[in-house]
This record gives C-alpha cells, sequence and structure tokens, in this order.
C-alpha cells in the first residue's frame, strides 16, 4: 500500500489553530523540533548551526580559504537555484523529525502572498519573542538564533569583517549585525534605537511595504511589488530560465529584435519580461534583511544590516526556511502548470548553466563545470542510494519525496497559458545596466522611477543578494556587472510621454548601510512613444554609471 503523503502546511493556518485553540498540538510540536535542532552539538549533522551553516559561513571545503569558490554550499544565479534548496529544505526537514516526540513534524511554509501577509506583515509565529510551550515560558526558538561557536571569515585578506563570536544572536531589520571589530561600537549605539517591540513594528511595516508597493496614475493601480513578481514567474516559459536571474536576464536581452541596416531595435515591439523564481526571493531576504523598499515620504534606516540580507548568514536565521518553503512551494505551482511535475529539461550551455555563472563554483564543484540535471546537489546524500542528491532526484516531490503542500494563495494561477514570444499589452522594457556590484557592501536593490505630472512614481525595483564583501572573491571579480529589466506598462509609456516635448527617469541604487539618492535623467524634447531606444548615462552614489536602454 502507497504511504499516505505528508503536508507541508501553511504557518498561518497553524498559527491560527493554536489562537484559536481547535489545535494546539502543530504549532507546539514545531516549537519543540526547531528548540530541539538549535540545541544539538554544533558538528552533530542535525543540527541547526551545521544544516544553517551550509549555506554560506562558516565556510567549509574548497571554499574555506580560497577566493577562487564562492565559500558556502548554496547556489545562486544558477539552474541549481531551486533544486538545491528543495534538497535543503528536506534535510532540515529530517533533522526537525529527528527530535523525539517530532517525527511528524513537517516544515511550514510562510504564505508570503496571502491576505493575511499582505495586511500585517511576517506571521506572529516568527516574531513573538517568548512562546509556552509545555507550561514554560521560553524564547520563540523561531524568532532568532544563538550562534554555539564563532564563525570566522577566512577570505577577506587582512579585514575580516564578517566574522560573528559564539553567543552572537541573528538580527533582522531594522538591526545591524555587523560585530566586527570596525563595526561593533557603531552597531551597539544603532540597535539601541528600538526595543524588539518596536523592531518587529518596523520590521513588518517594511515588509508590508516590499510586499504591496504600487503606483496609482489616473485611478489605475499598477502593481509594483514583490507578491506581483510571485504571480509573474509562473508564467516563466521554460525551466532554465524560471529558475535562476542570471538565464532571466539573458533570455530577456535576447528578446529584442535589432534591425542589421542600423544596429538599433526594430520598432513598435513589445512584450513582457520574464521574472525569474530568484527575484522576489531576493526581495524577500533584502526585505527581512536590510533593504526598505523605495519610497519617498519617509526616511530610510541606514545602518541595517539582519542576517537575511547577506549570503553568509541568511541560513542561520529560521525564517529563512519558512521562506524558502514557500519558494519550493511556488516552485511546485510553476511544474504544475507547465506540466513539468515528472521532468523538466535545461537548455544546455546557456547562461547560468556553468558553475562560474554569476557567484561561483560551490565547495564540491570544480570551476567552469556545466551544470544539468544529474550535477551534485553537494552536499546532500541520498541515504537511500549512497550519493548525493541530483536534480532528477527531486522532479516530482510527491512521488520521490513523499511530501505535497497543502492549501495557500496563487494556487488559482496556475491554470492560465502563458507564450513567451507573444507581444502582450505590458508594453516597453527598461535595461538597467551597468552596475558593479563591488561598488556596493554587501547585498542592494536597484529602482527605477518616472516622473509623471511632477510627480515621482516607483515603477519598479529589483533586489540584490550578495556578501558583504566582493572584494576578495576572485569570481566575483569577473561577474561584477548587474543589470535588471522593468516592464512599464502602455498608459504609464503615454504619461511619461507627457507634451511629448519633456520627460525624466531616476534611478537609485539603494544600501542597507546609507540613505538611497540618485540624480535624474532628463531627455527634454524627446518622445517616450517616439523613441524605439535611448541610451542614457547616470553617476550613482556609489560613482558607477548606470545605463538605461528604452527597449
Amino acid at each position: 500500500m502507497t504511504a499516505a503523503l505528508k503536508v507541508r502546511r501553511s504557518l498561518h493556518e497553524i498559527q491560527d489553530e493554536y489562537k484559536s485553540g481547535k489545535n494546539k498540538k502543530p504549532l507546539e510540536d514545531l516549537m519543540r523540533a526547531w528548540r530541539g535542532i538549535k540545541a544539538l552539538p554544533a558538528g552533530n549533522r542535525h543540527s541547526f548551526f551545521m544544516l544553517g551553516g551550509y549555506h554560506g559561513e562558516p565556510f567549509r571545503g574548497a571554499g574555506w580559504g580560497s577566493s577562487v569558490y564562492w565559500g558556502g554550499y548554496c547556489n545562486h544565479g544558477n539552474v541549481l537555484f531551486p533544486t538545491w534548496h528543495r534538497i535543503y529544505l528536506l534535510k532540515l526537514e529530517e533533522a526537525l523529525q529527528s527530535i523525539p516526540g517530532c517525527e511528524d513534524v513537517m516544515q511550514p511554509f510562510w504564505d508570503e502572498t496571502n491576505e493575511e501577509s499582505l495586511k500585517y506583515g511576517v506571521p506572529w509565529a516568527l516574531t513573538d519573542e517568548f512562546f509556552e510551550l509545555d507550561g514554560e515560558q521560553i524564547p520563540n526558538p523561531l524568532c532568532s538564533f544563538t550562534f554555539p561557536k564563532n564563525i570566522t571569515d577566512h577570505i577577506n585578506g587582512d579585514n575580516p569583517d564578517y566574522s560573528k563570536p559564539a553567543g552572537y544572536k541573528t538580527v533582522r531589520y531594522p538591526y545591524s549585525g555587523l560585530v566586527g571589530k570596525n563595526d561593533i561600537e557603531k552597531t551597539k549605539v544603532h540597535n539601541s534605537r528600538w526595543t524588539y517591540e518596536q523592531s518587529v513594528d518596523v520590521l513588518n511595516n517594511n515588509v508590508l511595504e516590499w510586499l504591496n508597493s504600487s503606483i496609482i496614475v489616473n485611478d489605475v493601480v499598477i502593481p509594483t511589488n514583490v507578491a506581483q513578481k510571485y504571480i509573474d514567474c509562473l508564467d516563466a516559459p521554460n525551466y532554465t530560465v524560471f529558475s535562476n536571474t542570471s538565464s532571466a536576464a539573458e533570455w530577456n536581452g535576447d528578446r529584442l529584435k535589432i534591425d542589421p541596416d542600423t544596429g538599433l531595435p526594430v520598432p513598435g515591439q513589445t512584450y513582457k519580461a520574464v521574472v525569474p523564481l530568484e527575484s522576489p526571493h531576493n526581495s524577500i531576504h533584502l526585505a527581512i534583511g536590510g533593504c526598505e523598499v523605495p519610497g519617498y515620504n519617509r526616511s530610510p534606516i541606514p545602518g541595517a544590516n539582519g542576517d537575511m540580507g547577506e549570503n553568509d548568514t541568511a541560513g542561520l536565521d529560521p525564517i529563512f526556511f519558512f521562506h524558502h518553503c514557500n519558494v519550493d512551494r511556488v516552485f511546485w505551482l510553476w511544474q504544475k502548470k507547465h506540466k513539468a511535475t515528472d521532468h523538466f529539461s535545461i537548455i544546455e550551455r546557456y547562461p547560468g548553466t556553468n558553475s562560474v555563472d554569476s557567484q561561483g563554483p560551490t565547495a564540491g564543484v570544480s570551476p567552469n563545470t556545466w551544470l544539468n540535471l544529474e550535477s551534485p546537489l553537494d552536499p546532500f546524500m541520498n541515504e537511500k542510494t549512497g550519493k548525493m542528491y541530483t536534480s532528477a532526484d527531486c522532479f516530482n516531490i510527491e512521488t520521490q519525496l513523499g511530501h505535497t503542500y497543502g492549501p495557500g494563495s496563487l494556487d488559482d494561477k496556475i491554470a492560465a497559458s502563458f507564450t513567451a514570444e507573444k507581444a502582450t499589452e505590458n508594453g516597453r522594457l527598461i535595461k538597467a545596466s551597468g552596475i558593479n556590484r563591488a561598488a556596493n557592501s554587501g547585498s542592494f536593490l536597484i529602482s527605477l522611477t518616472g516622473i509623471i505630472d511632477n510627480k515621482e512614481y516607483l515603477l519598479g525595483h529589483e533586489a540584490v543578494l550578495s556578501r558583504r564583501n566582493v572584494k576578495y572573491c576572485a569570481n566575483c571579480q569577473t561577474h561584477l556587472e548587474v543589470e535588471a529589466f522593468f516592464n512599464i506598462p502602455d498608459f504609464a509609456q503615454n504619461l511619461l510621454g507627457g507634451d511629448k516635448s519633456n520627460w525624466s527617469l531616476k534611478a537609485y541604487v539603494h544600501r542597507s548601510n546609507e540613505a538611497s539618492a540618485a540624480k535624474s535623467i532628463n531627455a527634454p524634447d524627446r518622445s517616450f512613444l517616439k523613441n524605439d531606444i535611448e541610451t542614457l548615462s547616470m553617476i550613482s552614489p556609489a560613482e558607477e554609471t548606470i545605463k538605461l536602454e528604452i527597449m
């Protein structure tokens, strides 16, 4: 007889049952399991320190002290991003189930696009400071993690500024987690500005802006938010471009048809940019970790640097796994929508399919290795086969891994079909390029705004999840340029054209350690509608030239 599928449920559903008194056991068992793995010795294969550290620090293997390698085992910016994290979740779940009395615990997902998240932000089960378990008030196991050992940065030359000592407690926006010798005093002053309860309010307000941002022009709402990006990524036409930002950037740039006689884009092209799953994923990391969504009527908080906003320590905040459980759920929804639950393919030798693309090779993977469905998802061993898991081992979460997902938002978005080559009413693209990530300390945000009727509107933003210092990452030095694509709706194009004699745009680079700023790009006497491409430049706060192309 076939075993019944285990179900990963929405954390909202579990916490609502607890609050109502209908069924307290699922949340209590979840807390018990998480408390258990956090208490295990650091060297135990099921300990949270061991598992959380696979993503970044403490670096192991070839990346321990070599700048040729990325450092952590995590895959970003390549085609293994969804499948590597799928197995990562499985291993976390196995650890939770190893705690006595927790054999049936399944990792829940934070449904980031449901009504509660869009209204309140982060589920309270992930932010409440305390929780009552077995009649005892305990620190909430889901709101932070205290390091049992030092993590030491062996890569950043003479300035190992992302080391953290035993006893360090992970933090989220608006707090800073920079505790190196050059930062610790500034961090103490910065963090003293909020009580914990106040910081949760600030965090939730920030998450709400990321999830709900939009512009309203002539009484028409245009979504520019992360929730919309999750919806849009379900339309990606194939696994390769769905899976990661590198492949999607190539795909979007490739859609442009060039006139061979003029070297300029063929007039009248309209199409919608493909949004990869990694894009909204990155946005949530920065929302929790330390960047505000661009806003113009409030002050940013320079100096915020939470652990979720840094590749090196993101996996050591428990919220990481609730976020990634939702990312994997959206991956499964994309598979169901595109009839790819039993198999999908990778476009061979496409950008995003080599180990040096984007971040560079991870520990256990040689430089300049072509990635495919049989590439090992190091360091995750399939105990049934005695070999490393591969993407081919986890196509189907139900038949191969034995679990599925409970009801959630976006379930109703997987019926409609999508043809990538078809022109859409979503209009034109603006491509931002020439952005140097070496000039930005850690993760950062690119945004584009337009001036319509003398008012500034956010047209889009793209999060870039990075590490604190790419200076000492050799592969990073060969992949410094960042590109972002922004869809511009038709009627926004008309409004940007105004009287067809003047329009202006602004581009921003937002960092966690400073207020955002940018210079305007103005194009007097030019019509947004008549010109099929216009290449412009500006100097960002980091003194880098950003090129904007209207496509």
